[in-house]
């Protein structure tokens, strides 16, 4: 069985001992790698009631095609339970550190337990080690300038056990949203470094390498991976979704103007402060974009973290808004739940609900200092959005789960206000990306505000993302590749034969195997909801006057996913997915 290691090590911080294991060709089978294998894994591994910062764990995992030559499969996959949403939790990153991981002889690492005092891993083909590290308390700047391997480090937000704390890795690439950087402080653990040189093993090389000729030549062809992402990076995004009027400021409040997106925009950016693009491994695509402001260089901003701490909190300044992407990478804070706590505590003031800080349009740049420190006003930040309006009294948080909404608003597509609602991480775009069948017509155009049909089209959007995290590849090929060209990399690497129905069987097994751990965590269908303000219409721009029956919605989705009427998996439905219980 070629692409996987068939490897597991398991790393106990507490006893300090390190140990390996076979993980077993049927489970890798059935659940891929990456989040697939993490979410198998996470079921065996704890209680889904348990304190994510006191008895969780953290899991690594790469998949069949990490480390081959396959375009766009340089990701990394870490699963746990969220500390911002106490759901099942999973992210991704990109640039290097999954090869080097996987080139390392291993498939998936389990860290268990806790160190006494700050503790770095370091992981080689040979041999994984626990040391005893002087990084604690410096920023990820500071660490990546003192460690010469691939990395990934918290800065003062993870140590500090900031609810939505990141986890960096080498070039600001970052394990983002839900937290899991605070998991990392609550262990002690301060960096994890990966090295190795080992060749990942390919059943058929031939056809592979016939598969990846012709898939490069259709991401050379597509207008989105060829043009746009290429030359603008996500930032291409704002004037499009500002034209449809979804693009909003103000805690979602209403619609930008296009004269203020424009300022955010991915073509303002490449003229004033893009200094050159990067790719992550294995990607032609190189959307990633390295920036200088006139004090400062660095990374991004990218699409959501443009709008999370531009136009979602009042800021339209392109300069200002970078500058705070560079400080929550320095700080290791996740920048979209950064801005949507921001933005939900601006309005708390202008509510007149507090006033320890100023409403839309005023200066943030010490409060994300105070947040990754928990320093006066940011000790109350630090805990989001959700928890700030709890202890307030209000209805302000636009979260789902606990976790702070991306930068489309729901009002002006149907199948993402629906892929919101029930995204099992909390608010998110990445788990049903329904902006390419809404807005791109990828693979097909669907009409956004209608709401019939929406709920098979978003559970296969999910069922797809599910299995390219699980591969782990990125998202942005499927702009350009059909689904035949993954399941063809796949087969022609293991050996084993997968068609596309056998992955969207993956992927749903994957996709209900989380909802199982999150029924089990206490949530059903009333969390299953977008705050009541997308309950009322915007004002003005193109996605004004409309809202969607997000209860009849629900009730299509739940049926086509076989799940009963609180959102539970059906008996029958778990037993076709072999999904064992919790």
């Amino acid at each position: 069985m070629k692409g996987w290691w068939n490897r597991l090590a398991r790393v106990d911080l507490s006893s300090r001992k390190v140990r390996y294991h076979e993980i077993g060709k049927q489970l890798l089978k059935d659940h891929v790698g990456g989040r697939g294998l993490g979410a198998r894994l996470l079921l065996d591994e704890i209680d889904p009631k348990v304190d994510p910062l006191e008895e969780n764990v953290l899991i690594f995992a790469a998949g069949p095609l990490t480390g081959t030559f396959v375009p766009t499969s340089g990701r990394f996959s870490l699963s746990s339970k969220s500390p911002l949403t106490e759901t099942i939790m999973d992210s991704n990153v990109g640039g290097s550190l999954g090869s080097e991981f996987k080139r390392a002889g291993l498939d998936a690492l389990v860290i268990e337990g806790k160190a006494q005092e700050p503790v770095m891993i370091d992981i080689t083909e040979e041999r994984i080690q626990i040391k005893k590290t002087d990084l604690w308390g410096l920023e990820t700047g500071e660490c990546f300038s003192e460690l010469e391997k691939e990395s990934a480090l918290i800065g003062p937000a993870g140590e500090n056990q900031v609810r939505y704390a990141s986890i960096m890795t080498r070039g600001y690439r970052v394990f983002g949203r839900g937290g899991l950087g605070a998991i990392m402080g609550s262990k002690k653990l301060k960096a994890i470094t990966v090295s190795g040189s080992k060749r990942v093993p390919v059943e058929d090389e031939k056809a592979l390498k016939d598969h990846v000729r012709k898939a490069a030549s259709k991401l050379d062809s597509s207008p989105v991976t060829s043009r746009g992402l290429k030359k603008f990076g996500t930032p291409i995004l704002v004037n499009l979704l500002t034209w449809l009027g979804m693009f909003s400021k103000h805690n979602f409040r209403e619609a930008a103007s296009e004269e203020e997106a424009d300022n955010l925009s991915g073509e303002k950016m490449r003229e004033k402060i893009v200094q050159k693009h990067e790719g992550c491994y294995s990607c032609p695509i190189r959307c990633g974009l390295k920036t200088k402001t006139k004090k400062k260089s660095g990374k991004g901003p990218e699409y959501e973290s443009v709008w999370a701490l531009g136009s979602n909190i009042g800021i339209f300044d392109l300069e200002k808004t970078t500058e705070l992407n560079y400080r929550c990478n320095e700080l290791g804070l996740d920048t979209i739940s950064t801005g949507g706590t921001l933005a939900c505590a601006m309005e708390m003031k202008e509510e007149g609900l507090w006033d320890e800080l100023g409403g839309f349009g005023s200066d943030v740049t010490g409060l994300l200092d105070k947040i990754a420190h928990r320093e006066g006003i940011g000790e109350k930040l630090a805990e989001g959005s959700k928890r700030l309006c709890e202890k307030y009294g209000c209805d302000l948080s636009m979260s789902v789960k606990g976790m702070e909404l991306p930068a489309y608003d729901p009002r002006g597509a149907a199948g993402q206000a629906l892929s919101f609602a029930t995204s099992n991480r909390g608010g998110c775009h990445l788990r049903g990306y329904m902006i390419g069948e809404e807005i791109f017509g990828v693979p097909k155009l669907f009409d956004r505000f209608k709401t019939g049909g929406k709920a098979q089209l978003v559970k296969r959007s999910q069922e797809r993302n599910a299995y390219l995290d699980s591969l782990v590849m990125c998202k942005f090929g499927a702009f350009a590749l059909d689904e035949e060209f993954y399941s063809r990399f796949l087969t022609s690497v293991t050996g084993e034969r997968y068609t596309v129905a056998d992955l969207h069987l993956v992927g749903e097994r994957i996709y209900d195997m989380e909802r199982w751990f999150n029924v089990k965590a206490g949530f059903d269908r009333e969390d299953d909801e977008l705050p009541k303000r997308f309950c009322e219409p915007l004002k003005k721009g193109a996605s004004s006057d409309n809202v969607f029956d997000m209860q009849k919605m629900l009730d299509d989705y739940y049926e086509v996913m076989g799940w009963n009427e609180k959102g539970e998996p059906k008996k029958e439905t778990l037993e076709r997915l072999d999904i064992p219980d919790i």
